[in-house]
């Protein structure tokens, strides 16, 4: 085993400070992370950035970086030499893009070229217009077979070469429990999968001037919910799904139906008005009328997106997928300001999801996260629905044809909970979280081999795909002025066969 690794971050906003960083603490208190520094834009990189724990409080030192134009597909010499200067000062050894998405391929490119690992954030790219500009939309496949060929030849210069992708749910034990569930009856009875409903609402209720006011996760850039967080949901699925294939009845296409809303359908389900009458204060800070609004969110990306997916084999439906992406849900924002520091995780924001999947005539799988934001004196049970980590998969299979099987078998947080002691992986987003960044590190230090990793960017060629799809049936509805257009068909053959294996969250350490 090698030393600890020096890494990185290229992006400290609010996403990475509440999800990398305390993973990235974990990671020096196991003695697989060394030092870490920070990249970002100037005013971002003014001060160091405080992290860690109360017991045990750290400082990044963040060094800046130039903006630059979107567009381009390789870093300015300028944004090169400070990066390659860190490089050499730091001695750094792995590299985590976690920037705007929309720049993640020319930073992801520059490490895989420099010969530095890297753990990509979600979702791999995306582009300005990709809900309203076809060629936009198509660019999101496009970018991954860039970063597929850049990543093999790096491999082929140094075999050690590595790129792991942050879509957190492939280490989340109650989706791999949800995936073994699906292996082991497609290989008792030979049946795919056979459908799938998921839905995921945030609960992100932006004000009707916070449209136009806030960019962080906003709509101006012309891409929303399904570059937001529907990344998630595009990799999961068809993770699930391969573990249902079987000889003859691999997924070789999708065909792809978008339907979405934007600000303009928003500001007609709550209008301004509206707004006025619910929020004290609201007509004195909003500076902008109900046409102004119209106007300035003209060409802005989907709040909402619902899709209905064919996955086929040789030309024949294999599943059938419902997946449904939403801001405009539940949510318990009260307050007129938002919090300046919570655009990410705040505002009264709550994740709550649904997943049910069908095996032919042999299994129903029901996953369901419905969490609240409560606090600890509440004397609310935070495992229960309705407790802030609640989660439960319930279990149906056919006993009447397998008297092996059980009927139903409903598990809840503490029967999904991976491993016990400090090597215990709760069944929570933040505790695969620090999987992702712990095994990632665990790999460069020789703990664990390459086989054992959940998320190598070479199988992420078919969520690239249904995330384009996604994006290309949107665009072809606006360039046709909302009416249905013709769906997007995109070739979903997966350009590597994935390797995780579950054993390898017991060998990640503590995860709590």
């Amino acid at each position: 085993m090698s030393g600890a690794v020096n890494v990185l971050v290229v992006g400290i906003g609010p996403h990475t400070r509440l999800n990398h960083l305390p993973s990235l603490a974990v990671a020096q208190d196991a003695g697989l992370a060394g030092t870490v520094t920070g990249a970002d834009l100037p005013d971002a990189a003014a001060a160091a950035v405080e992290y860690g724990t109360p017991g045990r409080p750290r400082r990044m030192p963040v060094v800046p970086v130039q903006p630059f134009p979107v567009s381009r597909r390789s870093l300015p010499d300028g944004v090169r030499r400070v990066l390659e200067d860190v490089v050499e000062r730091e001695r750094i050894g792995a590299v985590v893009v976690a920037t705007e998405p929309s720049v993640h391929l020319p930073y992801a490119l520059w490490a895989m070229e420099r010969g530095l690992p890297v753990l990509l954030d979600k979702p791999l790219t995306v582009h300005p217009g990709a809900s309203t500009d076809p060629e936009a939309a198509q660019a999101i496949a496009n970018d991954f077979d860039t970063l597929l060929d850049t990543y093999q030849a790096a491999r082929r210069r140094d075999p050690r070469m590595v790129v792991s992708v942050m879509s957190q749910r492939r280490w989340h034990p109650a989706f791999r429990r949800v995936r073994e569930l699906i292996a082991e009856v497609a290989e008792a009875t030979n049946c795919p999968v056979t459908s799938v409903q998921s839905s995921h609402g945030d609960g992100q209720w932006r004000l009707p001037d916070e449209l136009v006011d806030l960019d962080y996760h906003g709509f101006d850039r012309g891409y929303g919910k399904a570059a937001h967080s529907g990344y998630h949901h595009f990799d999961i699925v068809p993770w699930w799904l391969a573990a249902g294939e079987r000889p003859g009845k691999e997924i070789d296409e999708i065909e792809v139906h978008a339907t979405c809303t934007r600000p303009s359908d928003f500001l007609a389900q709550l209008t301004v008005a509206d707004h006025a009458r619910l929020l004290p204060g609201f007509t004195h800070r909003n500076p902008y009328t109900a046409q102004d609004l119209d106007r300035m969110t003209a060409g802005f990306g989907e709040v909402d997106v619902f899709l209905n997916v064919s996955y086929r084999s040789r030309g024949r439906v294999m599943a059938l997928g419902s997946h449904n992406l939403a801001h405009t849900t539940f949510s318990q924002r009260s307050a007129l300001p938002p919090v300046p520091g919570g655009l990410y995780k705040g505002n009264g924001r709550i994740g709550q999801e649904n997943h049910i999947i069908q095996q032919g005539p042999f299994q129903a799988l029901h996953l369901h996260v419905l969490q609240t934001l409560h606090g600890d004196e509440d004397g609310i049970d935070r495992r229960a629905a309705g407790g802030a980590d609640h989660i439960e998969l319930h279990v149906f299979r056919n006993n009447r044809l397998r008297p092996d099987w059980q009927r139903h078998r409903a598990l809840g947080f503490a029967d999904l909970v991976h491993g016990s002691g400090n090597n215990a992986v709760l069944p929570t987003q933040r505790s695969a979280r620090t999987c992702a960044i712990t095994e990632f590190l665990s790999h460069l230090t020789g703990r664990i081999t390459r086989t054992a990793m959940a998320s190598d960017l070479a199988d992420h060629r078919r969520p690239a795909r249904l995330m384009a799809g996604a994006y290309l049936s949107m665009s072809r509805r606006w360039a046709d002025a909302g009416r249905p257009a013709a769906p997007a068909v995109l070739d979903f053959r997966p350009a590597a066969t994935p390797a995780p294996t579950p054993r390898a969250l017991a060998a990640l350490g503590a995860t709590r």
